[in-house]
């Protein structure tokens, strides 16, 4: 029972990895950036709409701009992409107690290395889950957390 439990968690793990890996291919690719929109139900949804009428027009430094498809549910800042998806699933390492985590200003965040150097970062204990995929070129610094704290607080309860 405990290898299936095993290979489920390996599964989800590398099914999330090829994910954050196609948003970032996708927000740092030449011309037009087009993101997997997340599909959660109405109520995550209301959540995220209200997150992203109060996320900033600036992310540690970075102009927010448009992405493609416009939806409620993404925003980027920077070249290339610093790229936020809310109404993601609930991560694989939500459940681990070893996963790397920290808490910004009030909000809890998994943190997860790529392969490529990208790092994805995702809210925990929240109503609804809100991912941060930082690019290898900002990967290094979690500043942007601390521009998201308040707006993340204000719209999404805590809770599971």
């Amino acid at each position: 029972m405990r290898f299936h439990r095993r290979a489920l968690v390996i599964a989800v793990s590398a099914v999330a990895c090829l994910s954050a890996a196609a948003v970032y291919a996708l927000a740092s690719g030449p011309g037009e950036q087009r993101i997997a929109v997340p599909v959660p139900d109405a109520r995550v949804a209301g959540y995220c709409a209200a997150l992203h009428a109060q996320l900033p027009a600036k992310l540690n430094g970075l102009s927010r701009h448009d992405l493609k498809p416009d939806s409620d549910l993404i925003a980027g800042w920077g070249h290339p992409s610093v790229v936020l998806r809310c109404g993601v699933p609930r991560p694989a390492a939500d459940a681990d107690p070893d996963t790397d985590a920290a808490e910004v200003d009030g909000v809890t965040w998994s943190f997860q290395q790529d392969s490529d150097g990208s790092v994805r970062m995702t809210t925990t204990l929240r109503k609804a889950y809100v991912e941060l995929l930082l690019p290898p070129k900002y990967a290094h610094d979690a500043s942007p957390l601390q521009d998201l704290a308040a707006p993340v607080k204000r719209t999404i309860p805590e809770g599971v």
